[in-house]
C-alpha cells in the first residue's frame, strides 16, 4: 500500500466517524459506533493499524504520526457524543410538554374540623363574657379527678369499669382508690381544681378539651368527646348569675330563638345542681350540668367557703356543634368522611 493511499483512508475514516457520531441519539447506537470504529478486534482503527505493516520502511513514521492523530480525533468524537447524550438524558421531558397557557392546578387545602371550629367559637363567646381560657392534662390522678371534687370512693363514677384507668411503669399493684392512681380524665372539672390550687379568688375561667369514658358509641355518645368547663369564684356569686351566663351563652351560640330549660339535679361537686337542656326537633336535649360549687370542693383547694363561693358548669361541645350544624349522629364527627367534613 502506498503512503498517500493509507493517509487518504485515515482521513476518510475520520470524516465518516465524526459525522456518524454527531448524529447518535441513544446509548445503544453509541455503543455500536464505538465497536465499529475503535473495537479491539474488528474496529476500523484496528484494521488500518494492521495495514501499516505493508508500507515502506521510510513511510511508516509519518503514517504512524497521522494514525495517532486520527485515532485521537475519533476518540474525542466518541467522548463528545457520550457527553451530549448524558446532557439530553438529564433534561429529557418525561411527561407531556408544559403548556404555560393552561390554568394551574389548584392546591388542595385542608379545612378546620367542625369540633375545632366550635371550640374556637366557644372561646370567643366566653371571652366576651369575661372568662379566661386555661388548660390541663388529659392524664390525671384520682385526687384531681375525684377526691378534690367531693366524689367519694364508693361513688359509681369511680368504678374501674366506668373509667380508663392506666397502669404505671414500675407499679406492681393497681389500686383505683389511691389518690395517685392514674386515668384518662373523665371530666374537665379537673382543671378547675388545678387552677384553684394555684390562684386565689376571684377566678373566672373556662377550659375546653377531650375527656374519656368507656361509653357504647351511638348517635349521642362516644368514648372520647369534648367538654367546656366553666368556673366563677368570687364573693356573693348567685345561682341567678349562673343561669344568666348560660342563657347568654346559649343565645350567642345557638341563636336568639333557642329554648333553654333548667332541671334540678345532683352532682357531688355542686350544691344545688341543675342540668341544662335545649329544645331540638321537638325534643329536649341535655347539653350540660351546672351548679353552685360545693363548700367541700372549696375547702379541698384551700378556699374559705365562708368568704367566697361560686358556680361551675360543664357543657358538651359535640352536642352544641351538632345542634348548630344540624348533625344528628355524633359518630359522623369522627368518621373522617371527607364528603361530610367538606360541608364545614
Amino acid at each position: 500500500m502506498e503512503l498517500q493511499e493509507f493517509l487518504s483512508s485515515l482521513e476518510a475514516l475520520t470524516v465518516d466517524a465524526e459525522h456518524k457520531l454527531s448524529k447518535v441519539t441513544d446509548s445503544a447506537s453509541l455503543e455500536a459506533m464505538r465497536v465499529h470504529f475503535v473495537g479491539a478486534r474488528s474496529g476500523q482503527i484496528k484494521i488500518l493499524q494492521k495495514q501499516m505493516g505493508g508500507l515502506a520502511a521510510e513511510d511508516r513514521k509519518p503514517a504512524g504520526i497521522k494514525f495517532n492523530e486520527i485515532k485521537s480525533r475519533i476518540q474525542n468524537a466518541l467522548e463528545q457524543a457520550e457527553t451530549r447524550l448524558r446532557s439530553l438524558s438529564s433534561t429529557k421531558q418525561t411527561g407531556p410538554m408544559l403548556d404555560p397557557t393552561l390554568p394551574g392546578i389548584r392546591q388542595h387545602l385542608g379545612r378546620t374540623h367542625p369540633i375545632t371550629q366550635t371550640i374556637e367559637h366557644l372561646k370567643e363567646i366566653m371571652g366576651r363574657l369575661g372568662f379566661s381560657v386555661v388548660e390541663g392534662p388529659e392524664v390525671e390522678d384520682t385526687w384531681h379527678n375525684f377526691v378534690a371534687l367531693n366524689i367519694p370512693e364508693d361513688h359509681p363514677a369511680r368504678d374501674p369499669l366506668d373509667n380508663f384507668y392506666l397502669s404505671v411503669a414500675g407499679q406492681t399493684t393497681f389500686d383505683s382508690s389511691a389518690d395517685t392512681a392514674c386515668l384518662l380524665r373523665s371530666q374537665t372539672s379537673t382543671v378547675q381544681i388545678r387552677v384553684m390550687e394555684e390562684v386565689r379568688p376571684p377566678v373566672r375561667i373556662i377550659s375546653l378539651g377531650r375527656v374519656y369514658r368507656p361509653d357504647e358509641a351511638d348517635a349521642t355518645h362516644f368514648p372520647m368527646f369534648h367538654q367546656m368547663e366553666g368556673l366563677w369564684i368570687d364573693q356573693n356569686v348567685t345561682m341567678a348569675q349562673l343561669k344568666s351566663v348560660l342563657r347568654m351563652f346559649a343565645t350567642s351560640y345557638l341563636g336568639a330563638d333557642v329554648h333553654i330549660r333548667f332541671r334540678p339535679s345532683f352532682f357531688p361537686f355542686t350544691e344545688p345542681s341543675v342540668e341544662a337542656d335545649f329544645l331540638w326537633n321537638d325534643n329536649w336535649v341535655e347539653f350540660g350540668g351546672a351548679g353552685m360549687v360545693d363548700p367541700n370542693v372549696l375547702q379541698a383547694v384551700g378556699y374559705d367557703p365562708e368568704k367566697v363561693n361560686g358556680f361551675a358548669f360543664g357543657l358538651g361541645v359535640e352536642r352544641l356543634c351538632m345542634r348548630r350544624h344540624g348533625v344528628h349522629d355524633i359518630r359522623d364527627l369522627y368518621r373522617n368522611d371527607l364528603r361530610f367534613l367538606h360541608q364545614f
